[in-house]
């Protein structure tokens, strides 16, 4: 079970980066270099963060990398060592098959993570009741942080029904939504509404494609007759792994106005399309998102925080014009960036 203060902090809302993975110039694990990362984090005011995950590169998994323990085990610690006044979120990345997943969930939960962000797209073929049994015994272990990825880099489409009884297993306490897909990620959200533990479900975008329009957008449905309504509360995003103290403020300046009796929604909407502009120099869509990771590491590395822009996967790189598009959109945009 979440401990009160992260239930009631998941539940209202927060900005929560996925983490990079710090290598030096030999791809050697840089163990300073990714503590100053989680620093990075907690200082720019981010609610949590998440390791392990996609940004981490699932390489770290392979048995002559071995860094999965690892890097769960120094990013608790250091979070650990600030000792912060507030809560903050640790979230674990679950892959694979159940074997390998409760594994997985084993190590998240020995070094204190709160939930685990749990990955299907292991599964290729099989049914979903298969994949609703491996999401309930994984919650067994870690309470769940569900995963929509979008099919072009892996994930697989899931029915409304999939949704809707996933959003009933008990220990599932957040779903994070990457479908990049309208009509998918209305599924999520109607499944929620419907769902007898609505209340009890937070949603986080990771729609790159749409993070500020998910944020403002107000989902309502009729279940028996009433209007149940829900919000994506914050987001789980690589996108926020750079430029994060303005993430953070873009989130915080969204909630205030929503909370506001007259909200003007039409600057927003602007930023949202400058917000998108951002997303495609750091995440390459043009190439099928081949500069996803070393665009993150790209940003990263002209701030000083990573080394370089290397990767566990030699054939990851920028893709060709790709530093110029972010040099492009970081002059663009200088209001949105740290």
């Amino acid at each position: 079970m979440l401990k009160e203060d992260i239930k009631s902090l998941l539940l209202e809302g927060t900005a929560i980066p996925a983490h990079p993975l710090a290598l030096n110039s030999f791809l050697q694990f840089d163990e300073n270099r990714q503590r100053g990362l989680t620093r990075y984090y907690m200082e720019s005011g981010a609610g949590g963060v998440a390791i392990g995950v996609h940004t981490t590169q699932f390489e770290i998994r392979d048995p002559e990398v071995n860094l999965f323990e690892k890097v769960l085990e120094v990013t608790a610690d250091e979070i650990a060592k600030a000792n912060l006044a507030r809560p903050f979120i640790k979230v674990a990345g679950i892959c694979g098959l159940t074997p390998q997943a409760l594994k997985e969930a084993e190590i998240a939960k020995k070094y204190g993570y709160d939930l685990g962000l749990v990955s299907m797209a292991a599964f290729r073929n099989e049914a979903e009741e298969a994949i609703l049994e491996h999401i309930r015994a994984v919650s067994e272990i870690i309470p769940v942080f569900g995963f929509y990825l979008q099919a072009a880099i892996g994930g697989r489409v899931y029915s409304f029904d999939f949704w809707s009884k996933f959003a009933e297993i008990p220990n599932v306490c957040a779903i994070k939504v990457a479908a990049f897909n309208r009509y998918q990620t209305l599924d999520v959200v109607r499944a929620v509404c419907h769902s007898s533990r609505r209340d009890a479900i937070a949603l986080y975008t990771g729609n790159d494609d749409n993070i500020v329009a998910d944020l403002l957008t107000t989902f309502r449905f009729n279940v028996n007759g009433q209007h149940v309504e829900k919000r994506f509360v914050g987001g789980l995003l690589g996108h926020w792994a750079v430029w994060t103290g303005k993430s953070v403020e873009l989130l915080k300046n969204i909630k205030a106005t929503l909370a506001s009796p007259n909200p003007d929604l039409a600057p927003w909407l602007t930023t949202n399309i400058e917000v998108t502009d951002m997303n495609a120099a750091i995440f390459d869509p043009a190439n099928n998102f081949h500069g996803c990771i070393t665009g993150v590491h790209e940003v990263l590395r002209r701030r000083g925080l990573l080394e370089g822009i290397q990767t566990l996967n030699p054939k990851e790189s920028l893709s060709p014009g790709q530093s110029e598009e972010i040099t492009r959109v970081i002059a663009a945009y200088a209001h949105l960036v740290d």
